[in-house]
């Protein structure tokens, strides 16, 4: 179904039709999506027509933008209905993105108990697992018989977020888990103690958040249970928290990675002013590191006097130089996000990077040097010597681009950080001094 779809319903008044089409051939994300483009005036009217279930899946989905219109222009009523439906940990996501006015409104709307539950979650260190977690889930008792389980299911399975992963609990403190699976497919009259799973997997609440979406991954989990430092069970991450935990990191190390300071805002809700105050703090650093580039150069006025050729060569060294730090620096990065490296694998990453950067320099000095000779840019000894400074170049430049990231991540830092804008400017800074001194050396130009 589409947006002109949609507004031709409207403008003819086909309200029982549209609501019918909304909740037959609609999935609540793809018409989250829609509703972006909707004028403002339909937005409250199309989300009236929706299921109280649908309604609140579909405004978890919505941006900050859209939630606070709603927001605004349904009643407490209303509000309150769609507060019933949603997923805890999916009521928190919506009120850490609301301004403070918003929130109280909010937290007006839901029942003493669950605004207990909220304030809880909220308490929980950003980025934590405890701050992702959802606090509903199924609690079994190991001397339960399946059959006994299976109807715990029926009555309560309806408002959890998952029901294909049971967890076995002892005066709350987590024992075991039990799949829906091995429920369905052994005899009723069995314990639950009898066919539990003690060898479980689990994570604390001040866990890292995307560690624990990467044990989910890792292990091909539906959920993972959530402890306290006591081993009690507070609840657990399912598999589409993990995907959007993972889907956050990556976008906040692309958006480091090309020197711009995340934001969990849109493209386009994101102002102009917030745009520039996202980019400015990179572009005006590496500005100012570049007056180290001028000194460099600028020191060797006398040989750029004799030989002004040379100076021509830098900008090709220096975006080599560039390009083969930000690849290494990448394998390197991507290999820390799903775990393949890490800091005590830094000797044996910098030992093939020199391999590689070897074999690299032998085919770009060998091409250069071809290139010189046929453009008619110099000799054969300019040719060797530009070979001489791409091959350091391209070493240097895979060395720093694999080492920073693996630093980065022992000390604490962001590895994204030590990308491309980072690496691009100290390659640059070796390039120059490389290139001078070996030009002066050869030529005679001290």
């Amino acid at each position: 179904m589409t947006i002109e779809r949609i507004e031709e319903m409207i403008n003819e008044h086909q309200f029982k039709e549209l609501k019918e089409e909304l909740k037959n051939n609609m999935y609540p994300v793809d018409l989250a999506e829609i509703l972006r483009e909707v004028d403002e005036k339909w937005l409250v009217l199309i989300f009236r027509l929706l299921e109280k279930e649908e309604a609140a899946e579909t405004f978890s989905y919505m941006d900050s933008d859209q939630r606070e219109i709603l927001i605004n222009a349904l009643t407490d009523s209303e509000l309150e209905e769609v507060m019933e439906e949603m997923y805890l940990d999916d009521t928190v996501d919506v009120l850490e993105e609301m301004p403070a006015n918003v929130v109280d409104r909010l937290l007006m709307a839901t029942d003493e108990e669950k605004r207990k539950q909220i304030n809880q979650l909220l308490q929980y260190p950003e980025d934590s697992a405890g701050s992702i977690m959802n606090v509903d889930y199924i609690a079994l008792s190991q001397d339960m018989t399946v059959e006994d389980a299976i109807l715990k299911i029926r009555q309560v399975g309806l408002n959890r977020e998952t029901i294909y992963t049971c967890y076995v609990t002892e005066k709350r403190k987590l024992i075991g888990v039990v799949d829906i699976k091995d429920l369905l497919t052994t005899g009723e009259a069995r314990l639950i103690e009898e066919i539990m799973d003690t060898n479980m997997l689990y994570a604390r609440t001040t866990d890292d958040q995307e560690d624990v979406a990467r044990t989910i991954t890792k292990y091909g989990l539906i959920a993972l249970p959530i402890v306290d430092h006591e081993m009690c069970m507070v609840g657990i991450v399912t598999v589409d928290d993990a995907m959007l935990v993972l889907q956050d990191e990556e976008t906040e190390d692309i958006s480091r990675m090309a020197g711009i300071n995340p934001d969990d805002d849109s493209y386009f809700g994101m102002t102009i002013f917030e745009h520039v105050k996202s980019r400015i703090p990179w572009l005006l650093f590496l500005m100012l590191s570049a007056t180290v580039t001028q000194m460099i150069m600028n020191s060797y006025e006398a040989a750029l006097a004799m030989m002004p050729q040379i100076a021509g060569f830098v900008p090709m060294l220096t975006g080599t130089g560039g390009n083969c730090g930000s690849q290494s620096s990448t394998l390197v990065i991507r290999g820390l996000a799903v775990g393949e490296i890490e800091f005590r694998d830094l000797f044996k990453v910098i030992w093939k990077e020199v391999r590689v950067a070897v074999c690299i320099s032998l085919i770009l000095a060998t091409v250069n040097g071809i290139r010189i000779m046929i453009m008619g840019q110099g000799d054969a000894l300019m040719a060797l010597t530009i070979g001489l400074t791409m091959a350091c170049t391209v070493i240097i430049a895979k060395v720093v681009g694999c080492t920073l990231p693996l630093v980065a991540k022992k000390v604490g830092l962001d590895p994204a950080i030590m990308a491309t804008p980072l690496i691009s400017t100290l390659v640059d800074i070796s390039t120059i001094s490389v290139y001078f001194a070996i030009v002066s050396y050869v030529f005679g130009l001290n």
